[in-house]
């Protein structure tokens, strides 16, 4: 979930609303002052206040809860956020806590605290399960999801209607005919859109990759399998069927970012593409009629969909557990995990928040892509390898359905960084 955003500090502001909730453990607080640091990402993609705001509200209900800690937050931008935090983490000046976008690295060096020595047991018992298997390593829950997505196939229903498209396809081969008839129909510029650029490549991959038919880049067991023939065979079914034909656009795929994708979306100039729950209320404001289905697959409807998430964490190296598990079981409350979802257009963590926002008329929009979080895979975000390979596929992955590319080539030189990167970590452990 990137966000290209501009950076602030926020201080703690007032706020007349209080909640109540007693840390984890059970222990005695002591009448020490605490003053804990955290550093946040930037959640609004408008450049606007909504992060600082929430933040803001939030601390200032929780101190007035815990008069005898205080929170000092600073709001960094996705672009800055996690290079950021991992520079003061090697100054040996960690903060006590981060919300960043991955916590693997911290866990594996033994930087963290796990979610049971922060959080109380209901608290920690009710995140979703995808979230908490996904914060694992070697069983041990050390990353805490802050905030998770899916994704659903979005059509631009006008154009279904006038390319004569009466139904949103389930298949690779409905996709491609539906995706031909709009090119045929009407006067939109792309009939799909396909963002392989590097905002955001390694979620557009794996979506193709789990409706092929795959658990995308690794293996249950958890070894990488990136360049398996089924993975080849998504995409140069992806680059001979979909690129190769001309329906995809605007630009290269390696080089067309989410944003942009989405942009050309409101402007009515895509038929379809995979969408973010933030997409709708862009949509909604462009006049955009947007449909709205489970993402194809290979053979159907792709049995499992790719879940995204961000992800809070406490550093050990202040030893102020006791007062980061206070401030992480507050933030854990439903009426805190809801209101910074339905600020973001994002999904809940966890099992009660997501009940409560499904049972509300107002987010019946969102209701989809709640359905698909119960059986959600993300990516192998536990690997400290995974930094690398990640970055990789945003690199290369375009090439392999651009002109004169090879699909099976680029794959295999992804799956000799995730080779390299898996045996270094081994060597670390």
């Amino acid at each position: 979930m990137r966000r290209h955003l501009w950076s602030l500090t926020a201080a703690s502001a007032a706020l007349a609303t209080t909640i109540a909730l007693s840390g984890c453990g059970g222990a005695e607080e002591s009448s020490d002052e605490v003053t804990l640091r955290l550093i946040a990402a930037d959640y609004d993609v408008n450049g606007g206040q909504s992060s600082r705001n929430y933040w803001s509200s939030l601390i200032a209900a929780f101190e007035k809860e815990h008069p005898r800690i205080d929170v000092e937050v600073t709001i960094e931008s996705w672009t800055d956020v996690d290079r950021k935090v991992a520079r003061l983490v090697e100054d040996g000046k960690a903060p006590d806590i981060a919300q960043i976008g991955s916590y693997a690295d911290y866990a594996a060096d033994g930087k963290l605290y796990s979610a049971d020595q922060l959080l109380s047991v209901p608290v920690q018992s009710n995140f979703l399960r995808p979230l908490v298997e996904a914060g694992e390593q070697r069983r041990i829950q050390y990353g805490l999801p802050f905030a998770t997505s899916s994704r659903l196939l979005f059509y631009n229903k006008e154009l279904f209607a006038e390319a004569g498209v009466t139904e949103p396809p389930k298949t690779w081969a409905e996709l491609k005919d539906a995706a031909q008839q709009i090119k045929d129909g009407t006067d939109a510029a792309y009939p799909f859109a396909l963002p392989l650029g590097p905002e955001e490549a390694q979620i557009e991959s794996m979506l193709w990759l789990l409706g092929g038919g795959t658990n995308g880049y690794v293996e249950p067991g958890g070894s990488y399998t990136v360049d398996s023939p089924q993975n080849a065979a998504t995409f140069e079914w992806l680059k001979t069927d979909l690129v190769g034909a001309g329906l995809t656009g605007p630009g290269a795929p390696g080089e067309l970012n989410r944003k942009e994708a989405y942009a050309a979306f409101t402007r009515g100039e895509v038929g379809m593409l995979h969408g973010h729950p933030s997409l709708l209320k862009q949509a909604k404001k462009a006049g955009i009629e947007l449909g709205k289905a489970p993402v194809p697959g290979r053979d159907g409807t792709a049995k499992i969909t790719a879940g995204v998430a961000d992800w809070i964490m406490g550093f050990n190296q202040n030893g102020n557990r006791d007062e980061i598990g206070e401030f992480l079981n507050f933030l854990f409350t439903d009426e805190n995990v809801l209101d910074f979802a339905a600020q973001n257009d994002l999904l809940p963590v966890t099992s009660s928040a997501s009940q409560a926002m499904e049972e509300d008329p107002d987010h019946d929009d969102l209701k989809d892509f709640l359905a698909q979080m119960s059986t959600a895979l993300l990516p192998p975000v536990s690997k400290t390898s995974w930094a690398a390979v990640s970055g990789d596929v945003k690199e290369k992955i375009g090439k392999a359905v651009g002109p004169g590319g090879d699909p099976a080539k680029v794959l295999g030189e992804i799956a000799q960084t995730a080779a390299e990167a898996e045996t270094r970590e081994g060597e670390e452990e």
